[in-house]
């Protein structure tokens, strides 16, 4: 059980979190201007189409999968990193939670819009813009979280820098 909660979780966690973190940000940094443009001049079709549903699929999962690999890591501890119970656990209950947020904002603010905004949920065109509006603010805010996350959850095992 060690092998698998503490060597192959492990091992998941960390590449599952560089997946989730390196989409997020290509959403952040890459994909938002390059819609912009293809839009502009009518390309945006096969990005919408092709894309942008396959890489929130692995965004998705890799969510999850950074999640569930983190939780299982913390075993029997989960309740003293969430709850703070220990001073050692803090950093990496600071990171559990701003991961937990993360996760939320991926599965219940994100996804939702975002399937309005690639018509594959029916919405009007100002349903369309509010939640363009929705996604965009907790994609951010996902990108904004995850540096502390990540100097959190790094931080735990190897010191924080402050």
């Amino acid at each position: 059980m060690d092998f698998v909660q503490y060597g192959l979780g492990r091992w998941l966690h960390i590449l599952a979190g560089i997946l989730w973190v390196g989409l997020l940000y290509y959403f952040n940094f890459v994909q938002a201007d390059a819609l912009k443009a293809a839009q502009a001049d009518g390309t945006a079709g096969g990005i919408t189409k092709h894309v942008v549903p396959r890489a929130l699929l692995w965004f998705r999962a890799a969510a999850v999968v950074t999640w569930l690999m983190g939780a299982m890591m913390l075993g029997d501890k989960i309740d003293e990193a969430f709850l703070f119970k220990e001073r050692a656990y803090i950093p990496i209950g600071v990171g559990a939670w701003l991961g937990t947020i993360m996760l939320f904002n991926v599965w219940v603010l994100i996804w939702p819009n975002q399937k309005k905004v690639l018509g594959l949920t029916p919405a009007t065109d100002e349903e369309k813009a509010a939640a363009r509006k929705t996604a965009t603010l907790a994609s951010r805010t996902n990108f904004i979280l995850s540096i502390p996350m990540l100097l959190c959850m790094g931080g735990s095992t190897h010191g924080l820098p402050f």
